[in-house]
């Protein structure tokens, strides 16, 4: 026989379930500050662009890694393929590897590739409603939501920025500061 504190304990049991799966099914943040969040980004890796100079575009440090636009491009190429990826939107790069277009490799053509690519990016985060964030997508061999591709697409970008600082820094070049907020 159940006695009521058990049947309270099993009703607390399952409303705190209830609660957290609910939850979980949340996305963390919004589209307004996704964003606001890659428009951030846009800006301070056009900051990074700006700085470094025409003869440091192809600029490498050690001969077996990329150099500041195959950095630049890698970033790029990967914006567009998780921003398709999290909205659903058609990859216009889907196939090229910008990192070996030989035409994206001066400060001008390098700029306006990398900014595209943030535009592509912002424009699939804005199509996108707060819902469809909680949604699950595949990437590769694995299932997430589309939060979460967003998220590691920003954490990509933020890397290869950051690694650009190198780059910067060996040219004699002041990078810019922090753009946390």
């Amino acid at each position: 026989m159940i006695t009521k504190l058990q049947l309270r304990f099993a009703f607390a049991c399952l409303s705190v379930f209830w609660i957290f799966t609910a939850q979980a099914a949340k996305p963390l943040t919004t589209v307004a500050q996704l964003t606001a969040d890659w428009q951030r980004a846009k800006e301070y890796t056009k900051e990074y662009l700006d700085a470094m100079s025409e003869d440091g575009i192809n600029y490498k440090p050690t001969p077996e890694i990329r150099s500041f636009a195959d950095q630049m491009l890698h970033l790029a190429n990967a914006n567009y393929n998780f921003g398709a990826v999290a909205s659903g939107k058609t990859n216009p790069m889907q196939g090229k590897k910008m990192e070996e277009m030989a035409d994206l490799k001066t400060k001008a053509t390098l700029t306006k590739a990398v900014m595209d690519s943030y535009d592509f990016m912002i424009d699939a985060v804005k199509g996108m409603s707060d819902a469809q964030l909680a949604e699950m997508v595949k990437m590769g061999p694995r299932e997430m939501s589309r939060e979460t591709v967003l998220a590691k697409a920003f954490e990509h970008q933020t890397h290869h920025r950051g690694q650009c600082t190198i780059y910067i820094r060996m040219k004699g070049i002041k990078p810019p500061n922090e753009k946390l907020f």
